[in-house]
């Protein structure tokens, strides 16, 4: 049976155009931020460098921008690592079992992660070691 359709009509809905720009953006937000952020980190790893334990959770629990600017780190730099290695993944593995296995695991580790980073940080803040 002829089709009687274009080139252009027939090659709509295949590959992915347009479906990445928001990856692609939220990649380069996540950068961004993590400018500013990493700074900071680097800052503050370096001022708690000598610091005891006492004045480190001293130092999450007396200012509560401390803890407010870790959690956004951690959450950022988990998110950010996870956009990265997605794209790797989807750029370079071509079987689709093991990319989607590897995609799943991507995931599961930097939530699992990302999550407990969070928590611990939330648990000094709020009282507990």
């Amino acid at each position: 049976m002829a089709s009687y359709r274009t080139p252009l009509a027939r090659a709509r809905g295949l590959g992915a155009a347009g479906h990445g720009v928001g990856h692609w953006i939220g990649e380069r937000v996540s950068a961004v931020a993590l400018v500013p952020l990493t700074l900071w980190a680097i800052y503050a790893f370096v001022r708690l460098a000598d610091a005891s334990h006492a004045e480190a959770v001293a130092w999450v629990r007396d200012n509560p921008l401390n803890p407010v600017l870790l959690v956004l780190f951690a959450a950022i730099s988990f998110w950010h690592m996870h956009a990265g290695m997605r794209v790797v993944v989807e750029d370079y593995i071509e079987k689709v079992a093991t990319k989607a296995t590897l995609l799943l695991l991507n995931l599961f580790v930097c939530v699992l992660a990302g999550g407990l980073a969070v928590f611990s940080i939330l648990q000094v803040a709020l009282g507990g070691e």
